[in-house]
Order: structure tokens, then sequence, then C-alpha cells
């Protein structure tokens, strides 16, 4: 009897601290400009944030292609943060490759152009439909998963670091930038001390909100580039500053987001305040957040190749724009320590850091 125990706890005490050690994956994959962010925690369980363009089945995929990579044979929970074709497209042609479990949406109170991609939203989740409000959760087990925006509304109450904001005493305010960026549906996770953040495409003035007077975000470990990184009406400095990234990653097209600057940046607020003009490259203006530590791309900004806009070619998925495409991802593998190690898809490049305290 104890010669068969003994392989078994040699092979237990073996096995024990692989299991215990298993971090939280997170997958930007490649879709040209949309966003779809692939989530699995050490339970095993999954969710995604959007599903890419319509594009044949390019997008779908290619998040079929990074679920298999992952192990993964069904995505348990998918996050659809509104109701725009880069971001809600490829829903259909992914239940087609594989299973998902339930979906959440931000409600059926839409613009009649996008009309269609709503009643998609409805065929594809059928009763498995959760329409969400600020403060709800996804029960992703073993990493908590928080909606701080959706529909217009936003946390009232401060997560974890959050507290009054200096920055707002001079912050520029801009008008909305359109209903569905003003409903979005974002996102926050926290695995231990690691913290992400994903608000997709909400605008300048929602991101206000959520800064001023006080910070309800708290300070972010790994901030998911709005507006894919051309900060177009969005990237209000009150907020990026306040939450103070580490990392960022941009999930950018060869010619869509990065790249694009915008050209509505004032010295002045509307009732009359000087403030300091901002810098219109998105690259650069994350570069000038204070304790930022890199900046990740998924794409090189064809619209603006120059190195100071850019950042390094190794922290770059995807290099050029083919229709032959390998469509790189970018990784992160989270342990519970906070240490995080980011992986470029197309080189094998990685670099690691450690989360600050939140």
């Amino acid at each position: 009897m104890r010669r068969l125990l003994l392989p078994i706890l040699l092979i237990a005490l073996v096995e024990w601290p692989q299991a215990q050690s298993r971090a939280l994956d997170i997958y930007w994959v490649d879709v040209e400009g949309g966003a779809a962010t692939l989530f699995v925690a050490p339970s095993g369980e999954s969710m995604l944030i959007d599903t890419g363009f319509d594009v044949g089945d390019r997008d779908a995929t290619r998040i079929a292609a990074a679920a298999k990579a992952a192990g993964l044979r069904r995505i348990d929970y998918v996050v659809i943060s509104h109701y725009h074709t880069d971001h809600v497209g490829g829903l259909a042609a992914l239940a087609k490759l594989v299973p998902l479990g339930r979906i959440y949406s931000p409600g059926d109170k839409i613009e009649p152009a996008n009309q269609k991609w709503l009643d998609i939203v409805r065929a594809t989740a059928g009763d498995r439909r959760t329409i969400v409000k600020p403060g709800d959760t996804v029960p992703l087990a073993g990493v908590e998963v928080r909606i701080v925006a959706s529909d217009e509304a936003l946390i009232q109450r401060p997560l974890r670091g959050g507290g009054p904001n200096a920055l707002c005493a001079t912050a520029e305010e801009k008008a909305p930038a359109g209903f569905e960026n003003q409903r979005m549906v974002g996102t926050h996770l926290r695995y231990g001390e690691f913290t992400f953040l994903a608000l997709i495409d909400l605008d300048w003035q929602k991101e206000m909100e959520l800064a001023c007077p006080v910070n309800r975000l708290g300070s972010i470990t790994l901030y998911q580039s709005g507006r894919h990184g051309s900060f177009d009406g969005a990237g209000a400095p009150a907020l990026l500053d306040a939450i103070k990234p580490q990392v960022v990653v941009i999930n950018n097209g060869p010619r869509k987001g990065l790249g694009q600057q915008d050209a509505t940046a004032k010295v002045t607020t509307p009732a009359g305040r000087t403030v300091t003009p901002y810098e219109r490259n998105g690259y650069a203006r994350l570069m000038q957040i204070p304790g930022i530590e890199a900046v990740w791309q998924g794409h090189l900004a064809l619209l603006d190749k120059a190195p100071g806009h850019n950042t390094s070619d190794d922290m770059i998925a995807n290099m050029e724009e083919t229709a032959d495409c390998k469509g790189h991802w970018i990784k992160a593998s989270v342990q519970p320590s906070g240490q995080f190690t980011m992986t470029n898809g197309r080189n094998g490049f990685t670099r690691t850091y450690k989360s600050r305290t939140n």
C-alpha cells in the first residue's frame, strides 16, 4: 500500500505548486482597430469584452483562435460595450465558432443606425442576456469584475483608492461626443493588487464625471486605452493622470485610433478658465502620465509612423497593413502577487512589471 501511495504523493507535490501559481491571462485579439479582449481566470472561467468588426468571419476566427490557444472550449461571459460595428460586429459569427455563455450589454435605447447590432445581440443571447447598470458584477470566478459605467450612468461610490482629485481645478470640459459614446459599458477588474480598466469609447464628458471632483476609479495597473488611442473627444488628462496607469495597451488598427490627432484641443474651458494645452498625439500623451512604465500597441500607426508617436517596435504586435496580416495578439499573464508579464505574439518579446499597491 505504501508503495502505491508514495508515487501518488510525489505527483501531488510536483503538481500542487503549478496549480497554485496559475495566472490570470488577458489576450488583446487583433481586430484591426475594433476591440476584443479575452480574459481567462485562474479558475478556468473566461470573459470576453467586445467581438470586433463584421468583416466576414475574420475577427470571430481570430477570437476563436485565441480562445483555443488559451485552452478554452467555450467563453463563459461576453460583455458588449455598445452597439457600434467595431465592438459588436463579430458576435454572430463568433457564436457559430465558440459556445457563448451569458451576454452582458447596455439597454435597448439606441440610435436608429445601430438597430442591426442590437437585434444581433438579442438574437444571439436569447434568454442569456443581462442588461447591466453601474455597480453590477460579472461572476468570473476568482476575479472581481465590476461595471463602472452603462447607459449614461456611472458608479457613485469611489472604488478602493479613489478620492478627491486636485487635477479638476483647472480641467478642461467638453461637450458630449455622441449618444453611443456616452452610454458605454465600462469595466473595472481587480485580481489581488492588480487592477484593469476598459472604458472603451467613453467620451471626455463622462470621463470627467468619473474623475471630478472625486476620482471614483482609484489607480489602475493596466489601462486599455479609450478610443483606440485616438482620444478624439476622450482621454481627459484629469482622468488619465488621476488613475495613474502603469502600463497601457492600445487596441488600434493600422489606420484607426492611434495616429489620428484630436483637432479640437483648446486652451480655455467653456467657463473661460485657462488650461494647459494637452499633447494631441495619443502615444505621446500617454507617455506624459506620471508613473507610466510602458505602452503596448496592437498595430504600428501607419497614419503617423514617427518613432516618438509609436512605442518600441518590440511592443507592437502587428507592423503591416496587408490582406494576409497574421493578426498577432498581445498577452498579459498576471500572478496572484501582482507581478505580470506582457508578451508580444508576433515576436515573443516579453517584459515583466510589478503592480503598485492599489
